[in-house]
């Protein structure tokens, strides 16, 4: 859960600019967070040089690749119906067809893909994506191949991601893998293995590179950012054998931030996800010290219970966390906080639910991403806790926290009427094609009309109106930030 899952993104297939010279065509679709969607990039890449172009049309596809998310039975359920439209068109109209799972799923149902089911000819784990043109070979040569080895190493800071075709202005960098959080409820640790942070070096210049393609904001990835430690290399629980030399010159997400930020001085930074138990008062700092890092943070909490909290194994009270929204809150006043929140987890009596309800009274988040609790096999409480609230109940209490998170969401979206934002245009409006649409620094979506502005331009907007989660207003002018 404490991954984004933006549902409009779901199944979206990535095409790209088609390398001459290449035969061969990949259709690749993506499933779960943005971490799968950023992978989905890299695997492209590797994939441009072994001679595949992507395409969007699946009939024609040499290679259908799908990233899957093990995070919620939904996502998993929706793979296994692409998987059976996959093998339908290659039956019948494709039979030269070969389909390949990657991601999280892949890591944990590798046998029953392959060898119960049959149902695949290829499965590759998040840390084996560079080993693709071996496994290749093997399923050239008529044979299964599998590779779901997690690495201690593997940041694959050393391939440039080949960008979606979107809007050309924003883009993903992912700057650790893994994650070493045992939440109760997560499959992440088992599907992604320990956290390994990638070279700082790396990521500033690949931030570099997509400003010099004409991106004008970036979003650091990471299952957990604010626990991003580079110290040479390896793993972050081996920190404490590293040698004095490279304790000294560590470089923390606080200190990350500052590199990139500093790297390019009018490229907007953004990133997530934050951890309540890794984030520290430094990162807060950091955000005040430099106007290009973004006043959003997601802060996911889970529960408002502290007895829930503790069965989910979340290093954190609910005490601990209203201290950071206070530190936030008196350093950088106009910052937007954003959650994840589980209903119905285990036990989860209708005093946990009321504590829920009152922390979220309290922080009065911007917006969130709220679930009832879904048990994923392999996961610590599925193995140890009964799933024992009833589904009427779970969607009840769902129903209540979506409520009072909308009603949260329409008064922190009020507080920007009558204000000037700066807008970063990065598409036209779904609802009109005479306005632009873009986000502030916030991450609050506005519209406005078009006039002369274009895509990439950073523009201040006067707040005329609003609905619970969009600003409108009108352009008066573009920003110091061009």
């Amino acid at each position: 859960m404490e991954k984004i899952i933006d549902e409009k993104k779901q199944g979206e297939t990535l095409v790209l600019d088609q390398k001459k010279g290449n035969t061969r065509k990949l259709f690749i679709e993506s499933y779960g967070c943005a971490m799968n969607f950023s992978d989905s990039e890299i695997v492209a890449s590797i994939l441009l040089e072994q001679g595949y172009n992507t395409t969007n049309t699946l009939e024609d596809a040499d290679l259908v690749l799908v990233n899957t998310c093990s995070i919620r039975d939904k996502a998993e359920q929706t793979v296994r119906k692409r998987l059976e439209k996959y093998n339908a068109v290659k039956r019948d109209s494709n039979p030269h067809m070969k389909v390949g799972v990657l991601g999280c799923m892949a890591e944990r149902l590798k046998t029953k893909f392959l060898e119960e089911e049959k149902i695949v000819d290829l499965v590759v784990g998040p840390d084996a994506y560079k080993d693709l043109p071996n496994l290749l070979s093997e399923v050239d040569e008529g044979r299964e191949a599998i590779n779901v080895i997690l690495s201690k190493e593997e940041t694959y800071g050393d391939i440039a991601p080949v960008r979606l075709n979107t809007n050309g202005v924003t883009a993903f960098v992912s700057i650790t893998r893994g994650c070493d959080n045992m939440c109760t409820f997560c499959v992440v640790p088992f599907t992604r293995g320990r956290e390994r942070s990638r070279d700082p070096q790396s990521i500033v210049e690949e931030i570099n590179d997509l400003w010099a393609k004409g991106y004008k904001e970036v979003t650091l990835l990471g299952q957990n950012v604010d626990s991003y430690l580079w110290y040479g290399g390896g793993l972050k629980k081996d920190f404490e054998k590293a040698s004095d030399i490279q304790k000294a010159t560590a470089v923390n997400f606080a200190k990350l931030l500052e590199l990139c930020a500093h790297a390019q001085p009018k490229m907007r930074i953004r990133f997530s996800t934050s951890n309540p138990q890794d984030f520290t008062m430094d990162v807060i700092e950091t955000m005040s010290k430099y106007q290009n890092i973004c006043n959003h943070i997601h802060l996911p909490v889970q529960s408002g219970s502290d007895r829930i909290l503790k069965a989910m194994n979340r290093l954190h009270t609910r005490e601990e966390y209203f201290e950071i929204i206070d530190n936030i809150r008196s350093v950088l006043p106009d910052c937007a906080i954003s959650q994840d929140m589980i209903t119905g987890f285990p036990t989860e009596t209708d005093q946990d639910h009321k504590d829920t309800l009152s922390l979220m009274e309290y922080v009065k988040y911007d917006f969130g991403y709220m679930f009832a609790y879904s048990e994923r096999p392999g996961t610590l409480a599925e193995r140890k806790l009964e799933d024992d609230i009833p589904e009427a109940v779970k969607k009840e209490r769902l129903k209540e926290i979506v409520a009072l998170q909308q009603e949260h969401s329409g008064y922190r979206t009020r507080q920007h009427l009558n204000t000037v934002v700066e807008v970063l245009i990065e598409k036209t409006s779904k609802k009109s094609e005479a306005h632009w649409s873009g986000r502030t620094p916030q991450n609050l979506m506005a519209v406005f009309p078009k006039e002369n502005y274009k895509i990439g331009d950073f523009v201040k907007v006067q707040v005329t109106d609003c609905t619970s989660a969009t600003l409108i207003g009108k352009a008066i002018g573009l920003s110091d930030n061009n």
